[in-house]
């Protein structure tokens, strides 16, 4: 029968008596235990199988457990790594709390201390990633933010699949975390797969992890996402860029809550729940044959819509303050504020990369500019400034031209300075248009 799994924990000792005890102890417990006997060989499963839980002697051959724990606190901050030793001194259990152990055993082992000490990590654990996620806000008072907030909070409440759809930066990532965190799942994890970033050859063995040897560079066993949500979410982005192949067997779990590990015969029983994400019309993709009918209801069942920034510009100034004291605070910096004339710069332009370009911009700015305040003149921004002086215009000649050669450069920035495509768009000919920007003087990179 297939068995879900709590939380997965590896014991590193070169004693194998103690390895024996201890795991039988802990698999009696539900968790999945995973050993090694050298600092090397922890390393490799500790990234092959993303343990919460790390028991680490101190005294290993080769690699000492002290710098297994720094290799380990290098690239990993949620872990908990619990030392035990037979023969150390203080100087050694003060060190190994200063590189981040979250705390240390003397042998021989109380069993019924480890197993209180694993508790109470894990529950530290959940505790953390709560206070972390409090810096997913949404930020907005327009009525479309509202509107997506109160469907967030209905939404969240229940077990459902979701689907959102918004166009690149508008947040979608940011929603389904606001989503998990609302959740009765928020203190489980919440595992992110970009469906769009990993190669067609690998999703299957990241989605669903793999068994050692089941093909050439699978050194070790590996958990999959799907494995690592247990109990919590799983954020399919870019969901539009999916194999047929994997659709298939994404459609699967779907409709089991069981699967198996690429290369291996043991269905493994999951309890996860599935918010996916696209930039693209899933609608049209499935008239193309790019994306599976059946797949498409089941992730749809509570569609949910990210509006663009372009339809919500009265965000824009409460979004810039936000980032503004956001990077002012991450570089060390007083908060900055931005001049009258350069937050009309910022309602002025169509933000085609959202929520996204305007932070990128934000934090470019506390960067760049010396000053508290940012003027427009200071801003290395893409926003024409003759967008701002066209009712400087004396007659309506100059205000047309004016407003004629911001809308054509903007139109050509959108298709890369492509003229036959801008020209397709605006539904003029192409000669046109080069007439038009020879004319304005418009110079093209």
């Amino acid at each position: 029968m297939a068995k879900a799994t709590k939380a997965t924990i590896l014991i590193v000792d070169d004693e194998e008596g103690i390895l024996d005890t201890l795991s039988g102890i802990l698999e009696d417990e539900g968790y999945e235990v995973i050993t090694a006997s050298s600092g090397e060989d922890a390393l490799e499963r500790f990234k092959a199988f993303s343990p919460e839980i790390v028991l680490l002697d101190v005294w290993l051959p080769g690699m000492d457990g002290i710098e297994v724990l720094k290799r380990i606190k290098e690239g990993n901050n949620f872990t908990s790594v619990i030392m035990i030793s037979g023969h150390s001194n203080i100087d050694t259990a003060v060190n190994a709390i200063k590189l981040g152990a979250y705390d240390f055993l003397e042998k021989p082992l109380s069993l019924e201390k480890v197993l209180i000490l694993i508790k109470n990590a894990l529950d530290m654990q959940r505790l953390e990633r709560r206070i972390g996620e409090e810096r997913w806000e949404i930020v907005g008072q327009s009525p479309q933010i509202m509107a997506l907030k109160e469907t967030i909070k209905k939404a969240a409440s229940s077990h459902s699949r979701i689907l959102i759809y918004g166009e690149s930066g508008t947040g979608k990532e940011l929603v389904a975390r606001a989503i998990h965190n609302e959740s009765p799942r928020r203190n489980a994890n919440f595992i992110e797969v970009n469906c769009a970033a990993i190669p067609h050859e690998l999703i299957e063995s990241e989605l669903f992890g793999h068994e050692k040897g089941s093909f050439t560079g699978a050194f070790e066993r590996k958990k999959g996402k799907f494995e690592l949500a247990h109990e919590g979410t799983l954020f399919l982005d870019e969901i539009g860029d999916m194999s047929q192949a994997t659709q298939a067997k994404v459609l699967r779990v779907i409709e089991t809550q069981e699967f198996q590990r690429v290369g291996g015969n043991k269905k493994i029983k999951v309890d996860v729940r599935i918010i996916a994400a696209t930039n693209k019309n899933l609608q049209e993709e499935i008239k193309k044959n790019n994306f599976r009918e059946d797949l498409y209801f089941r992730l749809n069942v509570i569609p949910i819509h990210i509006p663009p920034l372009r339809e919500r510009k009265e965000d824009i100034p409460l979004l810039a303050d936000y980032f503004l004291k956001g990077f002012a605070q991450q570089y060390g910096q007083k908060p900055k504020k931005l001049s009258k004339r350069a937050m009309q710069a910022l309602m002025g332009y169509d933000w085609p990369g959202n929520v996204r370009e305007l932070k990128n911009i934000i934090e470019r700015f506390v960067i760049m500019n010396p000053a508290e305040i940012i003027d427009f003149k200071e801003m290395p921004f893409v926003v024409e400034e003759e967008s701002l002086d066209i009712y400087k215009s004396k007659t309506l000649r100059e205000a047309r031209e004016q407003f004629e050669r911001n809308f054509i450069i903007r139109k050509l920035k959108e298709h890369n300075w492509n003229v036959s495509k801008t020209a397709e768009e605006m539904e003029i000919e192409r000669s046109n248009l080069h007439r038009k920007i020879k004319a304005l003087g418009i110079k093209i990179p």
